[in-house]
């Protein structure tokens, strides 16, 4: 049985099943013989997609597009392979990204050296290289935005950097919502408690930006949007407060950071700190979940989170050492 929501104006919550319930989800959005997918899951989340369409009625030919928000496998794996199933979808893409679904050797080589070949089947299933004649390279760039119809619908596509350099975000304005990938962060709703929605940044390796972070923020507010739809899961409304919510959590992640860029375990300890300010947060909101439990659906997160952050601090020591060759010179 395939799981999915129904939520508002033509949308449906689609769990792809990866890992575990209401980890990653896609989106299907749209009526009267257009519809599109937004993220695409993994080659393994192809068939619970497709069963979704069947449930609903909705014929594979009336897909107009695919929109992975960006190339990371859990939101893009898929794309080829679903692509296969639907006769007139077209990838909408960033163009940073766009060589690597044509192409896609070096994503899997990448996630291949840090998983293994059998976990990395087992994870993303077969990676399935897309057509270039199926893509649809979303022109984003900070001084202009992308617009698609879809339907009677129009979709807007911004540069949306601070997770990665190759994702955008998309402005539905029939919603009044964005569809924002992981550049909202994080919202497992095992964490919601009486004070809403808990949000955890997403700074996995290898291009968290903080400063293009807060850029795209400001832009996805200007919109003052009504939802936000999350990929890690699902909508959440209250946007202005989650807002706030996580400027000052990736604030306080780049402190942790910092504090520790010259130990000598700087992993452990970045994990270590990353963990514990999330279970101090939970704690102050009297979040029910168990403890235990609390550190088990963080830990992948703090685990790649960390990661993340030493990427982005070896990048500002090799800036900080630039300038200071420059300045001696």
């Amino acid at each position: 049985m395939a799981h999915y929501q129904r939520l508002n104006d033509d949308i449906v919550c689609i769990d792809t099943q990866q890992v575990r319930p209401r980890m990653a989800a896609c989106y299907l959005v749209g009526g009267d013989g257009h519809h599109a997918f937004v993220e695409a899951g993994t080659s393994l989340s192809v068939p619970h997609l497709l069963r979704v369409l069947d449930e609903l009625g909705v014929a594979r030919s009336s897909v107009d597009y695919v929109m992975p928000t960006h190339v990371h496998l859990d939101h893009a794996g898929g794309a080829g392979a679903l692509l296969r199933e639907l006769p007139n979808a077209r990838m909408v893409i960033h163009p940073r990204g766009a060589r690597h679904m044509i192409d896609p050797s070096q994503l899997i080589a990448g996630a291949t050296a840090v998983y293994g070949p059998e976990a990395m089947l087992a994870t993303y299933g077969e990676i399935v290289s897309v057509p270039e004649s199926r893509v649809i390279v979303a022109d984003v760039a900070s001084d202009r935005d992308f617009s698609l119809t879809l339907g009677e619908r129009e979709l807007q596509f911004i540069d949306a950097p601070g997770h990665a350099r190759h994702h955008y975000a998309i402005w539905d304005a029939a919603s009044r919502g964005w569809f924002t990938g992981d550049v909202f962060g994080l919202s497992y709703r095992e964490f919601d408690d009486v004070a809403g929605a808990y949000l955890i940044p997403t700074t996995s390796p290898v291009q968290f930006d903080p400063e293009a972070w807060t850029v795209t923020l400001d832009r996805l507010l200007a919109k003052s949007p009504e939802h936000i739809y999350l990929t890690h899961y699902s909508r959440i409304d209250t946007v202005r407060k989650l807002a706030a919510d996580l400027r000052e959590a990736l604030a306080a992640y780049q402190r942790i950071a910092r504090a520790n860029a010259s130990a000598t375990d700087r992993h452990a300890r970045i994990y270590t700190a990353l963990m514990d300010y999330h279970l101090d947060q939970l704690r102050a909101r009297r979040n029910p979940l168990p403890e235990a439990r609390q550190r088990e659906l963080l830990d992948m997160d703090a685990e790649i989170n960390a990661q993340g952050l030493e990427v982005w601090l070896d990048r500002l020591a090799k800036t900080d050492g630039a300038g200071a060759s420059c300045k001696a010179s």
